[in-house]
């Protein structure tokens, strides 16, 4: 009886042991991944831990966008213990409205979510406070937060980030691949509460790429501090600077009005705020494009400077339009004075003569209708048609500036390729990556080098010489240049606004090597004060003599030009006489005539020369020998006799027509070529 009781405890304690066994290596082999997980997922949390952003920088290394560590606050709505309470703490603390917190956690709470963001990157003082109320079932995750040191500074340079720190406008939007970190992956033993105990990293968070921009901080402050103040002062709408290295194509500061924070969230009122007007809105361009249409008749017709020009008295009629200039009474003038008077007949007959095969080929060609493929979004293309949509006076229009949009980028591109011997470069943005430099394509001659340095001459003549961007003359530099003045289309009222403009120049310097070219565009300025040789031209003046001073261009001219008196004043039928009244599409130049009393300017040819009788229908004073004199002392001498000088390159006068000795006839101009 004892035997079979020991055997059948033996029975069962080996039966004991062969179900522990089993249940051992259920949980030890069979099983063993699963229980794992699951205690881990009870003891343990996987954490993901962004890498910050890359740090972009000035062409100086001064930081313009840089990733700062901040917090962010979340909760398990299902372990909160009362939400009203909860909501309230938080609420007061992190400054959040304290009913909608609510409704958020109960709405999880009820869907049995696990995970609600409370607030994401704290403030330092909301941190603090947080920490110190010591909630266990609040908690904090680790994050980075863009800051932009300087405020608005190259805000649509920049651009900004959304709160996934993913690029969302500008550089930050383009070059987001770049910029973005990579994430780590954090483990962490927590207690019962799911306080952290320990951790460790499973891999490490890596920072994103540096990137260097070609802007220059201190540049890009004047240049919007330049077009903020012009956009004010003229009541415009907006307005844009675009200033550019023509050999490398690197943009030294690219401004845009009106601005904004990034360090700020976007609100819905801001949009247009942040638009980038220098590349993303296109406009029409008015006079300044009248640079192509010379430089397509130098390249493709025997036209020079010196041809001449019918004006036909400041009226043309064409079929189903008239078009006028604001210089009433201009007649045979050569095609350097076309150019520096703005004469709009001027530009159609050139235009006429060049065909519009060639100018649709020449525009291409310098880039307009087409991305130039700067590194930012949303770049527009502009307007420039088929050639087989052109209608019976396309050609006429596109010659001086009409029929066709363009942005500020794409001008600044064309005016480079004057001033950098007739090469098209692309305007790029970047200089290095991740310590890198950037690569960019060569530059492509789309004209001859001699029809560029023409065409320098014959824009010294629109800012130097008594053109109609005198108010762009700069201190101990040579300048060429052109300003555009184009009447902006009422869609509603389907014709050209009496009173709104686009005011526009486009310049570079020193002339005979020039180190920049800038461009300023004021869109929906009122009234005559809003021409582009009134409006722009300063903003130029002011850009391009700090970007001098900044890059240390050396200077070619003295401080102190000569100021050139000019004849009697134009009258108040200038307006009249440029069609206000019609309604077809017309364009309005600066006249000089119209510039502030203390701007210099020289005598017209077609009113009388002071120190003239005008009576005396005979000989006027002999023309001086100005052979051998700088131009300075040519101008100064030229003045103090009434005499009206047409200079042409720069150095020292070599030839001169008329001839030293010869008479001054009433209103005559004297040709003087200046060379080294």
């Amino acid at each position: 009886m004892t035997e079979r009781r020991l055997t059948l405890l033996a029975g069962l304690l080996l039966l004991w042991g062969v179900a522990i066994f089993a249940k051992l290596i259920s949980l030890q082999v069979i099983h063993h991944s699963d229980y794992v997980r699951i205690a881990r997922s009870r003891q343990e949390m996987d954490l993901s831990i962004p890498g910050p952003r890359g740090t972009i920088y000035d062409r100086n290394g001064h930081p313009l966008a840089m990733s700062a560590p901040t917090e962010s606050v979340y909760v398990n709505p299902l372990k909160v213990p009362d939400l009203d309470v909860a909501s309230q703490l938080l609420a007061l603390v992190l400054h959040l409205d304290r009913q909608e917190l609510y409704e958020k956690m109960k709405w999880a709470l009820e869907n049995h979510r696990g995970f609600l963001w409370v607030k994401r990157k704290i403030s330092i003082e909301e941190s603090r406070n947080l920490h110190q109320m010591r909630l266990e079932w609040a908690q904090i995750q680790n994050e980075t937060q863009r800051h932009y040191p300087n405020g608005s500074l190259a805000a649509h340079v920049l651009g900004s980030v959304d709160y996934s720190e993913q690029g969302n406008a500008g550089v930050e939007q383009a070059l987001d691949s770049d910029l973005r970190g990579e994430p780590g992956r954090l483990r962490m033993l927590t207690d019962v509460n799911r306080r952290g105990v320990e951790s460790q990293f499973e891999t490490e968070p890596h920072a994103g790429n540096a990137v260097t921009l070609t802007i220059d901080a201190e540049l890009q402050f004047v240049a919007e501090r330049a077009i903020a103040d012009a956009v004010r002062a003229h009541r415009a709408v907006s307005g844009s600077v675009v200033v550019m290295d023509p050999r490398s194509g690197e943009v030294l500061a690219l401004a845009s009005y009106p601005t904004y924070d990034p360090n700020l969230p976007p609100q819905p009122a801001d949009w247009k705020a942040r638009l980038n007007h220098a590349i993303s809105v296109p406009f029409e361009p008015g006079s300044v494009f009248k640079v192509m249409t010379m430089s397509a008749a130098l390249e493709t017709t025997k036209l020079r400077p010196e041809s001449l020009i019918n004006c036909h008295g400041g009226v043309l009629v064409l079929p189903g339009r008239v078009v006028h200039d604001s210089h009433a009474g201009l007649g045979l003038i050569p095609m350097a004075a076309v150019l520096a008077k703005s004469s709009n007949i001027g530009a159609i007959e050139v235009g006429m003569r060049v065909g519009q095969s060639n100018l649709y080929e020449y525009d291409r060609r310098f880039g307009f209708g087409q991305r130039t493929g700067i590194e930012l979004p949303f770049e527009s293309r502009g307007k420039l048609r088929k050639l087989s949509r052109w209608g019976k006076t396309s050609w006429a229009s596109i010659s001086m500036g009409q029929e066709v949009s363009v942005t500020t980028l794409q001008l600044a591109q064309a005016a480079s390729v004057i001033a950098s011997g007739g090469l098209l470069v692309r305007p790029r943005l970047v200089l290095r990556k991740g310590g890198e430099k950037v690569s960019m394509p060569a530059p492509v001659r789309i004209i001859k080098p001699q029809t560029a340095i023409t065409m320098r001459q014959m824009m010294e003549g629109v800012v130097m010489t008594g053109g109609t961007g005198t108010a762009a003359r700069l201190e101990g530099y040579s300048v060429g240049g052109k300003t555009g003045s184009a009447q902006i289309y009422d869609v509603a009222a389907k014709r050209y606004s009496h009173n709104d403009y686009n005011g526009s120049f486009l310049g570079f310097a020193p002339l005979t090597n020039p180190a920049i070219v800038v461009v300023v565009t004021l869109n929906g300025t009122h009234g005559t004060a809003g021409f582009g040789g009134q409006a722009a031209a300063p903003v130029f003046r002011r850009v391009a003599q700090e970007a001098l001073r900044v890059f240390d261009a050396p200077k070619d001219l003295p401080d102190e030009l000569p100021v050139i008196h000019a004849g009697k004043k134009g009258d108040s039928k200038d307006l009249s006489a440029a069609g206000l009244d019609s309604d077809q599409p017309n364009i309005l130049e600066d006249d000089e005539d119209s510039e502030s009393a203390d701007t210099p300017e020289v005598a017209d040819a077609n009113s009388g020369a002071p120190g003239t009788d005008a009576a005396n229908q005979g000989a006027g004073p002999l023309v001086p020998n100005f052979t051998g004199k700088t131009m300075r002392a040519v101008l100064a001498e030229a003045a103090s006799k009434g005499l009206t000088v047409v200079p042409d390159g720069s150095g020292v006068a070599r030839v001169q027509d008329p001839p030293a000795g010869a008479p001054a006839l009433p209103g005559e101009r004297i040709r003087v070529q200046f060379a080294r």
